[in-house]
């Protein structure tokens, strides 16, 4: 069988989602109640918004992947600002670990799913997990005062993803769009901007988060 008679064999070479997901877990801790009011590079979006965002994506994703196409993956895009449950401690976590694992089965990124009420290809909608960690993992680091570092597999991913509309995503169509409508699976609005512009020589991260819409060097208080 050849490659294009595998139809998980191009998805299979795209990064898993476990090492995003754990970077997220492991910035929760330094995020006490103090934190939660604070600004975010998310429009609109406090640090607690930006975890019920997180929240509910690893849902929404978590069931893409599983095909359980019910309400988590058919949230209109108008839906108000997401809400913050008390539990999020031990709820976020949870959520992210059942993300990656569904993540891990080779179904997933085969067929046809949903999320944010969009119909995508499985392996456009793992890539948009891939990038909603990522990115988003980066706004909760940098809204908290955290490193952040993510692997270059996982950075290209995203790249491509987000790349201008005349550059074409990992399903053959514009990545840019793939990304800007699946990034409702929350209900929220979409999150990602107009690319800003960097250097050509800036470092990977930089210029994956430059095409997300946000500044690099964006700090609290900006």
């Amino acid at each position: 069988m050849d490659a294009q008679e595998n139809p998980v064999s191009d998805a299979a070479a795209l990064p898993g989602l476990e090492p995003a997901a754990r970077r997220i877990t492991a910035l929760l801790g330094a995020v006490d109640d103090s934190r939660l009011a604070g600004p975010t590079p998310c429009p609109d979006y406090a640090v607690r918004e930006l975890l019920g965002h997180l929240t509910g994506l690893a849902t929404a994703f978590r069931d893409a992947a599983r095909k359980d196409l019910g309400a988590s993956t058919a949230v209109s895009p108008d839906a108000a600002l997401p809400v913050l449950d008390d539990d999020w401690r031990e709820v976020l976590p949870r959520r992210l670990d059942e993300l990656a694992a569904a993540w891990r089965s080779p179904d997933a990124w085969t067929g046809m799913t949903r999320a944010g009420g969009v119909e995508l290809p499985g392996e456009v909608a793992g890539a948009v997990a891939l990038n909603e960690l990522v990115v988003h993992g980066w706004d909760l680091a940098r809204s908290t005062g955290q490193p952040y570092a993510a692997g270059e597999a996982e950075l290209r991913s995203c790249e491509a993803l987000l790349a201008p509309a005349e550059e074409e995503g990992p399903d053959g169509a514009d990545g840019a769009a793939a990304a800007e409508s699946a990034d409702t699976a929350d209900g929220s609005d979409s999150l990602f901007g107009v690319p800003v512009p960097v250097p050509d020589d800036a470092p990977l991260l930089d210029r994956v988060i430059a095409l997300s819409g946000r500044r690099p060097d964006w700090r609290p208080g900006d």
